[in-house]
């Protein structure tokens, strides 16, 4: 008796928090905020070739904008939110654009050239990148009208992108902190695994300790006085 109820006990305060999918940003376990970014006022960007991000050349963060959204990368974890410098929300995954970056592209900024090529990139202020990145990127603006602000330059095949792409994932996966980062998910996700096992462990043994109804009879008809004079009568007769 003692164990049934302590097992719906339990049972009770596990249905009390639910446990969420670690796809996304769906994770309830307490991940540290990254350190705020400061900005005396709201930063202008620039777009790196050949993709739709846009990046703050001056500092020293991984801090880019892409598809609406402020990504930051931190002690290989990632964290986005529609603010530039607040509401950071951890990310559980890699955005789909990082591996398009060159990791060079402080370098080519700085020598403003692009694989060789004169790169008169422009700064962006806020307000317009705000008011424009969805039509820009819609509309494919940078590629067929501005080409990046790179002279001369053509894209490169789809098939070697893909390849720099491979290369890049595997070296981003090599980093001590992506790593370090990874086996916490890893660990993070057994242990969801086992409390979802407990959960609907005690959930079958609860069901299987419910009292059994006992079995019904049909009733037997019953017969009024009426019924039991006009039976004898009939007998008489």
């Amino acid at each position: 008796m003692r164990k049934l109820i302590l097992g719906i006990v339990l049972l009770t305060i596990l249905a009390g928090f639910p446990i969420h999918s670690s796809a996304g940003v769906d994770i309830q376990v307490s991940i540290p905020l990254p350190p705020p970014i400061v900005f005396h006022a709201p930063p202008e960007v620039i777009v790196i070739p050949e993709t739709y991000v846009y990046v703050v050349p001056e500092i020293d963060i991984e801090l880019y904008f892409w598809n609406g959204w402020w990504w930051y990368l931190w002690e290989g974890r990632w964290y986005r939110s529609r603010h530039y410098h607040k509401d950071w929300v951890y990310y559980n995954g890699v955005p789909i654009f990082y591996f398009d970056i060159d990791p060079g592209w402080r370098r080519y900024y700085i020598e403003r050239h692009w694989y060789g090529y004169p790169w008169h990139y422009e700064r962006i202020p806020y307000k317009k990148l705000q008011q424009n990145w969805k039509n820009w990127q819609d509309t494919r603006y940078w590629e067929k009208r501005r080409v990046w602000y790179v002279e001369g330059y053509r894209p490169r095949p789809l098939e070697y992108k893909e390849e720099l792409r491979r290369q890049r994932e595997q070296e981003y996966y090599r980093k001590p902190e992506v790593q370090k980062h990874e086996q916490w998910k890893r660990v993070q996700k057994s242990m969801e695994m086992q409390r979802s096992t407990q959960t609907q462990t005690l959930r079958q043994e609860h069901e299987e300790r419910k009292p059994q109804a006992l079995p019904s009879y049909p009733s037997q008809p019953s017969h009024g006085k009426n019924g039991k004079r006009d039976t004898e009568g009939r007998n008489r007769k």
